[in-house]
């Protein structure tokens, strides 16, 4: 697939959003919050640098949790080692934004995103988790007997699993999603709308099962007076394992209203996983961050997966020498944000992003305590 500098700029600013649910999400199972979000709807895109230089703006109207029935590794749900933790089986999952008026003027149309947080090492999944495929009727309902489509157990279960003991998640992440779009696609109803799902790794296979499953049932439509018209809907998935089986790729074909873009990094082995009876779904675009003059040769593969390295690839393209040239102005140091991978005559530390003290505040009789989460009354 051809693209242009324009469509690779766009894809960029998707990606982006994706990697806030990273910058934004709590990894220290030290902390009593191990699981959830730091910031606050109103505080996450300034505090994650997401402001900064960026033309478009959006509003977070809705924070996504989800849970999980199965015995799942850390990387899918992350657990607090506190006794004390109330939010043991739950995790913070995604946003749902929509474009301000602003973002729309630069936009052309109120722009609906979903964006779903991925995990940090696809290899430990890889490795430990069984991906046994299972029905998806339940999500996707059989109208032709000869079509069942079969997905992945535990892409299902983080799908539709609800914990009716927690205050984040007594719906599944599915229905918090289906609902919130609802609601949104209703107060725009007399406007140009699109929704976008954004993910990487994990976050990219919500995103297509979420896309696919909003357009499947007809849940994409506006009714404005006697108007009724489908909502287009585009998934960027980048890094995204295989989902399903050849009868879930049909399905998601046969749904004329979704574009999914799968965003491939050559040497990135995630997108192949599970390796049998798993299939392709969607359109591929490669990228080859090999080819970057930037960044160290490593046998981490991990460095070959980040949403970082990702756009940092798609920041570049091949001149006509067949070198690596950076066409798009995206500051180099951010593949170093939680990477040792920049070469160092650029001189950027590694793993450079961290909260400040890694979280640990000082109390008024002198001592430490790792106490970092937004207060109750922020707006959850």
């Amino acid at each position: 697939m051809v693209r242009s500098i324009s469509y690779s700029r766009y894809i960029i600013h998707y990606g982006e959003m994706a990697q806030v649910g990273y910058d934004a999400f709590n990894w220290d199972r030290k902390s009593l919050y191990a699981g959830d979000c730091y910031y606050s709807k109103s505080q996450i895109f300034a505090r994650t640098g997401y402001l900064k230089a960026n033309p478009f703006r959006y509003n977070v109207t809705k924070y996504i949790y989800a849970t999980a029935s199965l015995n799942l590794p850390i990387c899918f749900i992350v657990k607090s080692l506190s006794k004390e933790a109330s939010r043991v089986q739950t995790n913070w999952i995604g946003y749902v934004a929509v474009a301000t008026d602003e973002g729309k003027a630069l936009l052309g149309r109120r722009d609906i995103v979903v964006a779903w947080r991925g995990t940090l090492q696809p290899y430990e999944w890889a490795n430990d988790f069984d991906f046994p495929l299972e029905s998806g009727v339940k999500v996707f309902p059989v109208f032709d007997s000869k079509i069942v489509p079969r997905i992945g157990s535990g892409w299902l279960d983080v799908y539709t699993s609800s914990d009716a003991k927690s205050p984040y998640d007594t719906t599944s992440a599915r229905e918090q999603v289906q609902g919130e779009l609802k609601r949104l696609l209703d107060v725009y109803k007399n406007e140009e709308v699109s929704i976008t799902f954004t993910g990487h790794s994990l976050g990219g296979v919500m995103s297509t099962l979420a896309a696919a499953d909003l357009v499947n049932g007809k849940k994409n439509t506006i009714s404005a007076g006697l108007e009724r018209k489908q909502v287009p809907i585009t998934v960027f998935a980048f890094g995204c394992p295989r989902i399903g089986d050849q009868d879930f790729v049909k399905i998601v074909d046969s749904l004329k209203q979704l574009n999914i873009l799968r965003i491939v990094n050559v040497p990135d082995v995630a997108p192949h996983y599970p390796l049998l009876l798993y299939a392709e779904v969607g359109q591929e675009l490669q990228i080859n961050t090999l080819n970057s003059t930037y960044l160290k040769r490593s046998l981490n593969f991990r460095n070959y997966h980040n949403l970082e390295i990702y756009l940092h690839g798609m920041a570049g393209m091949q001149d006509k020498a067949g070198l690596f040239k950076l066409v798009i102005g995206r500051d180099i140091s951010l593949v170093n944000k939680g990477l040792d991978a920049l070469k160092d005559e650029f001189l950027v530390p590694s793993t450079w992003r961290c909260l400040a003290n890694k979280g640990m505040v000082q109390k008024d009789d002198g001592t430490w305590q790792l106490d970092v989460h937004r207060k109750d009354h922020d707006d959850d």
